[in-house]
């Protein structure tokens, strides 16, 4: 062994701190993956010697792992309490008690509305809604509001698109509904509200009923009888009447300070013939609100708890009245601040835009903030749960930074991401070698896999990075895994400047003592070409590598990591050309 007496004590020390939390978090039993990535990140002076310490690591973490969970907490108490402060830390961050809530009883929702998929600002009231239902032991119903035909009307395939995101999320629903399927349903319960006086038929035209709401007053139409209202409606879907000609409104009070309150639309014409419906056609011409359609399906579903945007308060004022027509408790509701995601696309008219006249895919372009862009990009699901849980129901606004993201991306797939070598604009090499030499490429410092690349005597050619050779400045420099070497006299190999190279060491450790840059190397023979495709605002840059040819041992969706290049997740795999989007360095 190597390392020197301090480096090794202090290399013994971080396992065992690490591995005794990790086995605590996991009753009992430490995981060697995470213990090694805990250890690489407080010790660095190991990085490039990860290979030779592997076994201690995993002697220490067997030596927790034979330790009682009583043990291993007194141990952390009294060696380690820091470590327990950051884990009670990690507690706060879980879910605030909901109000009211009687466990088993619990009933919440995720209503999206499907004119197109969702984006990570919607993920916060879905998981939300599913933690709490889960917390609670109660239910979470997935209900589609689409019941607007014309101004936001939905796309045939978005049900099956947000479905299939919400099930990559990780959350399963108890019931299902789809709205527009509902409309019999809602219509007897607008008959009900009618009979209760608490809506009506108006037929003033939309400036009509604008100056009376600004004054305060009742429109004409507001205290017809019960039976003239009923057979207005009637008339309605029967078709007698045509789009914009009537309204039906609820109730409220005519003095409200927010004019938006008073007498709100309930329900309107809307003609399908002109606009169908994806689900149900021109089949019919009387669509309810927003308001209308959410507040009665919240009570007839019986939900107890809704956790939406502040910017529904409004909303939840309106609907109060129309629960107050009808005789019943309003549910519980959390309106918590706006969540946004900087550095990416997320207004759904942009993205159409671009859609349009691009030609762009229209839910995964990794330009996108939906959670299917964010996805195809190479986020993983645990770092979008872990965003949520930090801004919780929060009522003040979070913007979070892609950069921010990145980071707690980067830190759940480290510790797994397997790692290549590739370059960019590639300069030759060229070595003549007396003797048979190996070169192991680690794929990754916890686990034992690793690439072995065998060099018989002979002329070999290896490329480098064009980057790198501006680095190499005259001086020895160490290639990945292999040996070290200074730069001989140039050379044209391939129509291409290039240079011929000297072996001048193998060890590592005298690499580190000159300081010598570390460098990635591809060899031609046993190479694939890359395309890798960054994201930057609203463009993608292009760029193309030469990466080791046992990429493609890996599968469409796999998370690697090119060395000193950064993290990518593969989208494509074709014959000899692997296409890669980059998630973040």
């Amino acid at each position: 062994m190597s390392l020197e007496g301090s480096l090794l004590e202090k290399l013994r020390e971080s396992a065992y701190k690490h591995a005794l939390l990790n086995a605590y978090k996991h009753g009992g039993k430490a995981r060697l993956e995470s213990v090694v990535s805990k250890v690489i990140a407080e010790v660095p002076e190991i990085r490039g010697k990860v290979r030779e310490v592997i076994d201690i690591i995993k002697e220490v973490v067997n030596e927790v792992n034979r330790l009682e969970l009583d043990q291993q907490r007194r141990i952390l108490e009294e060696k380690y309490p820091e470590t327990l402060i950051e884990e009670r830390k990690e507690e706060e961050k879980k879910l605030q008690p909901l109000p009211n809530a009687v466990t088993g009883r619990v009933v919440t929702r995720f209503a999206p509305n499907p004119d197109y998929t969702i984006h990570l600002g919607n993920a916060r009231p879905a998981l939300l809604s599913y933690w709490y239902a889960e917390m609670y032991k109660g239910k979470m119903i997935l209900r589609f509001e689409d019941t607007d035909p014309r101004i936001k009307a939905s796309f045939p395939e978005a049900y099956e698109v947000i479905k299939d995101d919400l099930k990559w999320l990780g959350i399963r629903w108890d019931e299902e509904y789809i709205q527009s399927l509902r409309l019999p349903i809602l219509y007897s319960m607008l008959r009900e509200l009618i009979k209760r006086r608490g809506a009506y038929v108006d037929k003033c035209s939309g400036e009509e009923f604008k100056k009376y709401k600004l004054e305060g007053k009742a429109c004409p139409h507001r205290d017809q009888s019960i039976e003239t209202n009923l057979e207005e409606l009637d008339r309605i879907l029967e078709g007698y009447y045509s789009e914009g000609e009537v309204v039906i409104r609820v109730k409220t009070d005519m003095n409200h300070p927010d004019p938006s309150v008073r007498d709100w639309v309930a329900f309107r014409i809307i003609d399908t013939s002109k606009t169908p419906h994806p689900v149900v056609g021109d089949k019919y011409i009387l669509w309810p609100t927003y308001n209308f359609a959410a507040a009665i399906d919240d009570h007839l579903m019986g939900v107890t708890h809704i956790l939406r945007a502040k910017e529904h308060i409004t909303n939840t004022i309106k609907q109060k009245y129309l629960y107050d027509h009808m005789g019943w408790k309003y549910p519980e509701t959390i309106h918590f601040g706006r969540l946004s995601l900087e550095g990416v696309i997320l207004s759904k008219s942009k993205m159409r835009k671009m859609i349009m006249e691009y030609g762009m895919k229209p839910y995964d372009d990794p330009r996108f903030g939906t959670l299917s862009g964010l996805k195809r990009r190479g986020i993983v699901r645990e770092a979008i749960w872990e965003i949520v849980k930090q801004v919780g129901i929060k009522a003040i606004d979070a913007h979070i930074s892609y950069v921010n993201l990145a980071a707690i991306n980067r830190s759940i797939i480290d510790p797994k991401a397997k790692r290549y070598m590739a370059v960019e604009n590639p300069v030759p090499l060229i070595l003549e070698l007396d003797d048979e030499l190996e070169a192991i490429v680690t794929r990754h410092p916890s686990t034992s896999e690793k690439h072995v690349y065998r060099f018989k005597p002979g002329k070999h050619k290896i490329y480098i990075s064009m980057s790198d050779l501006e680095h190499i400045n005259n001086r020895m420099f160490r290639l990945i895994g292999f040996a070290n070497l200074v730069l001989d006299k140039p050379v044209i190999e391939d129509n291409m400047l290039g240079f011929k190279a000297i072996i001048k060491s193998y060890s590592s450790e005298e690499a580190r003592k000159e300081h010598a840059p570390i460098i990635q190397w591809v060899l031609p023979s046993e190479s694939i070409r890359v395309e890798l495709i960054e994201p930057i605002e609203n463009k993608l840059k292009h760029r193309v590598l030469i990466a080791e040819k046992s990429l493609l041992d890996r599968r469409v969706g796999d998370i690697i990591q090119f060395y000193r290049i950064g993290f990518a997740r593969i989208d494509d795999i074709y014959e000899d050309t692997v296409r890669c989007i980059f998630a973040h360095s």
